[in-house]
């Protein structure tokens, strides 16, 4: 339904398309550099510009219901574009770059502790992910230790796509517990750090763990008799 520019280059600021849909849920495009919320990555912001200078503030991004479908979600509930109108599409890339930075330090974070994942989210300063480790306790200095040493070994971050059966083939590829990647596309996209992580995920990332930058952990906490939380701070 949409072109996800976004898997092509998720460096990409801005792009023209035209307007397929206007709905309730939003604003839909013929192809988007916005990224629709999910994997515990928010949906992009930004702003939608008409040729003839009407323009939208996007402040969230949404996958619709039939696959491949992106809904833009205007800031105020309200929009002046139409069905049929060109546009230039522009998200807030610094919000999108500090989104980009945290959720590949994540896929370190599950290098760096090796247990299934019960949940997560990514925000602008920090994210957390919660690990389903009953028996272990977690040092908080040695994970952000390890952490801050595999960025600075900037090791590449690589893309790629395997298909529906592969992934069914390969069940550890599946970190998350609780929700799997989505099928019915024929493909599921992975993220290889390599001789790190490797794993399924649809999010956008940085093309090298140097780009992140430093980090802390600055919370471990038990949730639950078997959840642990880990939270990550960037330190600038």
């Amino acid at each position: 339904m949409t072109e996800s520019l976004f898997y092509v280059d998720p460096y990409s600021r801005s792009c023209e398309a035209t307007v397929t849909g206007v709905h309730e849920h939003g604003i839909r495009l013929d192809r988007t550099v916005f990224y629709p919320m999910g994997g515990g990555q928010p949906g992009d912001a930004g702003v939608i510009c008409a040729e003839d200078g009407r323009e939208v503030r996007i402040g969230d991004t949404r996958k619709g219901e039939r696959p491949g479908e992106i809904w833009h979600v205007p800031a105020d509930g309200l929009t002046t574009l139409n069905v049929g109108d060109r546009v230039r599409a522009m998200i807030d890339w610094e919000r999108r770059h500090r989104h980009m930075r945290m959720h590949t330090c994540l896929h370190l974070l599950c290098a760096v502790v090796p247990a299934g994942v019960t949940g997560g989210s990514i925000h602008t300063g920090y994210g957390r992910l919660d690990f389903d480790l009953p028996d272990r306790l977690l040092d908080r200095d040695e994970i952000t230790e390890k952490l801050n040493r595999l960025i600075e070994e900037a090791h590449r971050v690589l893309p790629r796509w395997i298909t529906d059966e592969e992934i069914d083939a390969r069940p550890e590829l599946v970190k998350t517990m609780s929700v799997q990647p989505p099928r019915g596309l024929g493909r599921v996209r992975l993220l290889d750090i390599p001789g790190v992580d490797l794993q399924a995920c649809g999010g956008t990332h940085v093309a090298n763990t140097a780009e992140i930058g430093p980090v802390a952990v600055t919370k471990v906490e038990k949730k639950s008799t078997h959840n642990r939380r880990v939270v990550v701070s960037f330190v600038r």
